[in-house]
């Protein structure tokens, strides 16, 4: 089911943001039991930042400059200790990492996601451990929006929950219903989100360099062009 919220299509950070708050909800719902570490430590670091510059603008208010430079001086250099770190940790630790977790049956999940420029393509890095074994597997993949975004913005969360539960296999164990599901449409089921793009949607898109193969904007385009060539041949008398 479609969400009646929409977005814009043409806004890449909105995609991205909302496909990523998308995929904790669902393996939230899958009882998959997420790993606030990340987030805890990054909340500590910027707490610990302001805390030390609230306390040093109140001592410099109560005592005077002169009195507390000294005290000054070593809380600038902290300060810029935490931020220096905080920034080293939301780069190099977190790296785009959206969920952390394990799954109902003890294997331990990390997805990180990232986009490149004017590309409407979601790619996912999936970091996988193994709970019994302690084996490790990564996993890339990458999709376009248009696979679960609609052409009016709307978010329709079926498509995504089954990339994920077909192409990680940690998902698919819990989501037996949607790993088992066909790729092909059957009667009845809503139509992909790529099949109702129009032309000139996919006249943006092509020029990104994204390849719209199967849509049906791009089948009714094709219609036109060969009508247009019918059309256009001169009639023998």
């Amino acid at each position: 089911m479609a969400s009646q919220e929409k977005i814009t299509i043409y806004n890449l950070a909105d995609l991205k943001n909302t496909t990523d708050d998308a995929i904790p909800n669902y393996l939230t719902s899958l009882k998959f039991t997420p790993s606030h570490l990340l987030t805890d430590v990054r909340l500590t670091l910027g707490f610990s930042a302001f805390a030390l510059s609230a306390a040093c603008f109140a001592w410099d208010y109560k005592f005077g400059f002169e009195s507390t430079k000294t005290y000054t001086a070593f809380a600038v250099a902290l300060y810029t200790v935490l931020n220096g770190f905080l920034t080293f940790w939301i780069l190099y630790v977190e790296k785009g990492t959206i969920y952390q977790g394990t799954s109902p049956k003890g294997d331990k999940i990390r997805i990180s996601t990232e986009t490149k420029k004017n590309i409407p393509v979601y790619y996912m890095t999936v970091e996988i451990k193994d709970g019994k074994t302690g084996e490790k597997k990564t996993l890339k993949i990458s999709k376009s929006f248009t696979e679960w975004f609609d052409a009016a913005g709307r978010f329709v969360a079926a498509p995504l929950q089954t990339v994920l539960a077909q192409g990680v296999e940690v998902i698919g164990k819990v989501d037996i219903k949607r790993a088992a599901a066909k790729a092909t449409k059957t009667e009845g089921e809503p139509v992909p989100a790529a099949a109702v793009y129009t032309p000139e949607m996919l006249d943006m898109l092509s020029g990104a360099g994204v390849s719209v193969v199967g849509s049906a904007a791009e089948t009714a385009t094709g219609t036109e062009t060969a009508e247009a060539k019918k059309g256009g041949k001169r009639r023998k008398n």
